[in-house]
C-alpha cells in the first residue's frame, strides 16, 4: 500500500523511565525529518511522563510518498546506553516500538458503527484553555476486536471523535493486512523472521556511537546526528536495498 498519509504511534517498552525518554527522542527524530521533508505534522494523542519522556505518543503525518519512506520504521528499536537516572554508570537495555499505519480511505476499509462504543472525558494534554475543564477527548473502542484508541489535542469534542475514528480505522486495516500475511506467508516466516512489530529491527548503541538495523544488517555512526532528524541515510539505504 502507498500512502501520503500515515499515522505512527510510538510506545515505550520494557525500560521504564528511560524507555519513556528514548521514546521522546524518536518522536524528536521523525518529526524533525518530516518537517525537513515539508511534511505536515500533526499529535493526536499524548501520554508523558514526570521526567519529559513519552509512555505513548501518536502522531499523523502527511506529505508525499511519506508511508514509503516511514514505513521501515515499524517495529521494536532497542537503545543502549547509560541512562541521566543512573548513578552506578551502568549501561542499560531498553525497548520502544513503532507503528508506521497508512491511513486508508474510506472506501478502503469500513466498519459498522454498531460495534464502537464512544466515551468522552476531560483533556489532560495541550490544547488550549478547555484542558480539563470540558470533556472534549474521545476514547474509541472497537468492541469486537477490543482495540481502544483515544484523541485528546482539538479543541473540541466532534474534531476529536473523527481523529479516533481515523486511528481505529488504520489499526484495522493494519490488523487485515497481518491476518492475511500470516495466514499466506507463514512457512516463508518461519524460515527468515517476520520482521514485524515482535521483533527488534534496530539498534542504538551509544557508548559505540552505533545505529545498527538488523533487518540489512547495515550500521551507522554519529547518532545523535541522525536523532536530530537527519533520517535520511537509513531510508536511503532501505530504498537501495529493495
Amino acid at each position: 500500500m502507498d500512502s501520503n498519509t500515515i499515522i505512527v504511534e510510538i510506545r515505550a517498552g520494557t525500560g521504564g523511565d528511560e524507555a519513556a525518554l528514548f521514546a521522546k527522542e524518536l518522536f524528536r527524530m521523525y518529526s524533525r525529518y518530516a518537517l525537513k521533508k515539508n511534511w505536515q505534522f500533526q499529535i493526536l494523542d499524548s501520554n508523558e511522563t514526570g521526567i519529559n519522556g513519552f509512555k505513548q505518543v501518536v502522531f499523523k503525518i502527511k506529505g508525499e510518498g511519506a508511508y514509503e519512506e516511514m514505513k521501515q520504521e515499524g517495529g521494536v528499536h532497542r537503545v543502549q546506553r547509560i541512562p541521566k537516572t543512573e548513578k552506578s554508570s551502568r549501561i542499560h537495555t531498553s525497548t520502544i516500538s513503532v507503528a508506521v499505519l497508512p491511513m486508508p480511505e474510506s472506501k478502503q476499509f469500513a466498519f459498522n458503527m454498531s460495534d464502537i462504543k464512544i466515551d468522552v472525558f476531560k483533556s489532560s494534554g495541550p490544547g488550549g484553555q478547555n484542558v480539563n475543564k470540558r470533556e472534549t477527548a474521545t476514547r474509541v473502542t472497537h468492541i469486537p476486536t477490543g482495540i481502544v484508541v483515544s484523541s485528546q489535542t482539538a479543541r473540541n469534542l466532534e474534531e476529536n471523535k473523527n481523529t479516533a475514528l481515523n486511528i481505529l480505522q488504520a489499526k484495522l486495516l493494519e490488523k487485515e493486512k497481518t491476518e492475511r500475511e500470516n495466514q499466506i506467508s507463514a512457512e516463508r516466516r518461519t524460515q527468515i523472521g517476520s520482521a514485524d512489530r515482535s521483533e527488534k529491527i534496530r539498534t542504538y548503541n551509544f557508548p559505540q556511537d552505533r545505529i545498527t538495523d538488523h533487518r540489512i544488517k547495515k550500521s551507522w555512526g554519529n547518532i545523535e546526528k541522525i536523532l536530530d532528524g537527519n533520517l535520511e541515510v537509513i531510508i536511503n539505504k532501505f530504498k537501495n536495498n529493495i
